[in-house]
């Protein structure tokens, strides 16, 4: 059978990964008026945006492990608040020791942050618990820095949207698979949708790696050899908000020493790891043990919270010289030319923070811009990241007050966790049909709160699934096959929490999705 020939696209920058950082770069070249393309193996924050705190860094966890990240961060950190407005929630931010931490470091740290221009203000001890009524009464130190949280997928989201606006073409669920290299140059990229086993060549003038912990096998594809070290990092979400502000342990970085706002929810970690392979990774009870009992140190509460879910994500670590800590290694990111190797027009752009994603993306197009000759300044230094409708519905407690204002009776309630009605859900397939990307379980997901409540999916997976069936965008089993993987992600995340208010969920939604259903939720490879 003769095989269906390959759709062509021909670009100026082919971006391969759409997390914070690839999103990010499509819009700062749009915003250049250089044409780009923006592919992606799987949807958009995969990898290491899509797994972490939602905290937007004051530097001040940095000052001395890693002073020049600790200096980016603070600088990102004052220009994003300006920019993207929409996508952080200025909470502020505590560092607080407890009785037995290291009395050097917490006499050594106004004066570091000061000489690398991070703003922190001491408070009494009784002060910062009047300000979070949580903390433990073992404080002996607390200095108040500006910390936020920022919410990466709406981040993304806004990136993606504005860079289409501006003529960039997103091509999620695209997996590269394969480089023609000629000459020194890549001359074309093929990709593979993962939904269909449809054919794309990309021809272009330059290629940017961007797929984080995975840029190691991107960059074997045009024969570079890119040694990259795994550190997974897990964390756990609580079933309400444990403080108003971000928490931060008063000592060097190590395990379960951050709590993080994450709207109507904290998220607690994290933890360093080094793994192997990235073929399987996820959350274990040692690591949910280890980080309660930390950060149990600094809010007594989070011995007997409820945790709805835990997950982990792959921290991108350039390979660095033999080391017990992974957390010693530079948090700053590498942009990387690999014409040394033989190949002129690819670069891998790798390393860094959320919190830097945009000074990434602005010097991985300063560079594109200076090989084609052709300077041109960056605009997203100065220019708001405008709001869209595309990114609005993962603001937790938005879905609640849109319905609550229209008081529709035909507007049925399909995630009654996140009080998400039937219009909410629908907006969101609309803009992933404009997108697109493929519209299932996991997409709207992505791109909403549905599954991320109590129930982890358990009553709303059915629900929405049904709305689909009902507007016609699944027929025979393709609904079947979009719950499962959708509830293996969320029971992935609830089986190192069983215990308790989980282990009662985990029975019910197992005999809701196995026994009613037919569903076998095993582990899929």
């Amino acid at each position: 059978m003769t095989q269906p020939k390959p759709h062509l696209l021909k670009t100026g920058v082919l971006i391969i990964g759409a997390g914070v950082t690839g999103t990010g770069l499509a819009r700062d070249l749009s915003l250049r008026g250089i044409p780009c393309i923006l592919a992606e193996r799987k949807d958009f924050n995969a990898g290491a945006s899509g797994g972490n705190h939602g905290l937007l860094h004051s530097g001040a966890r940095y000052v001395v492990s890693d002073p020049s990240a600790a200096v980016e961060c603070q600088k990102e950190n004052r220009l994003l608040k300006k920019l993207a407005p929409q996508c952080i929630e200025e909470t502020g931010g505590l560092f607080v020791a407890v009785e037995g931490d290291d009395e050097n470091y917490v006499a050594d740290f106004a004066a570091l942050c000061a000489r690398l221009g991070i703003e922190s203000q001491a408070l009494e001890a009784s002060e910062a618990r009047d300000a979070e009524p949580a903390l433990s009464e073992k404080i002996i130190a607390a200095f108040k820095v500006n910390d936020a949280a920022i919410d990466p997928f709406k981040l993304s989201l806004e990136n993606i949207s504005h860079a289409r606006q501006h003529g960039a073409v997103f091509l999620p669920h695209s997996r590269a698979v394969q480089f023609d290299c000629r000459n020194h140059r890549v001359r074309t990229v093929l990709l593979t949708d993962i939904k269909t086993g449809r054919h794309t060549t990309i021809e272009t003038d330059f290629v940017v790696n961007a797929s984080g912990a995975w840029s190691g096998e991107v960059a074997a594809l045009a024969g570079i050899r890119l040694r990259m070290v795994y550190s997974k990092g897990s964390l756990l979400v609580t079933q309400s908000r444990m403080a108003g502000q971000v928490i931060n342990r008063l000592r060097r970085p190590t395990d379960g020493d951050i709590l993080v706002p994450g709207g109507t929810v904290s998220i607690l970690g994290t933890t360093s790891v080094r793994i192997e392979s990235l073929t399987d990774y996820r959350p274990t009870v040692e690591e949910v043990d280890q980080i309660i009992s930390e950060g149990a140190l600094m809010i007594p509460a989070l011995e007997n919270t409820r945790f709805i879910r835990a997950y982990s994500g792959i921290r991108p670590l350039l390979d660095a010289p033999a080391t017990d800590d992974d957390r010693s290694v530079s948090r700053g990111f590498a942009l990387i030319d690999h014409a040394a190797e033989g190949v002129d027009n690819f670069a891998t752009i790798t390393g860094g923070k959320l919190t830097t994603y945009r000074l990434m993306a602005e010097k991985t197009a300063d560079f594109i811009c200076r090989r084609f000759g052709t300077p041109r300044p960056c605009r997203t230094q100065t220019e708001p990241l405008p709001v869209t409708s595309d990114g609005r519905w993962t603001e937790p407690g938005l879905a609640p007050r849109f319905w609550l204002k229209n008081r529709n009776p035909d507007d049925v309630i399909l995630c009654e966790c996140e009080m998400i009605p039937q219009s909410v859900v629908d907006s969101i397939v609309q803009s992933i049909r404009n997108q697109g990307a493929r519209t299932d379980l996991k997409s709207i997901g992505l791109r909403s709160r549905i599954g991320k409540g109590p129930c982890q999916g358990a009553f709303c997976s059915a629900r929405v699934t049904a709305n689909l069936y009902d507007q016609g965008l699944l027929d025979a089993r393709h609904g079947i096959e979009d719950l499962k993987p959708f509830l293996v992600a969320r029971w992935r995340g609830q089986t190192p929490l069983m215990w308790g208010g989980p282990l009662i969920q985990a029975e019910l939604q197992e005999a809701m999705h196995c026994g009613l259903l037919g569903l076998e939720l095993e582990e899929e490879s």
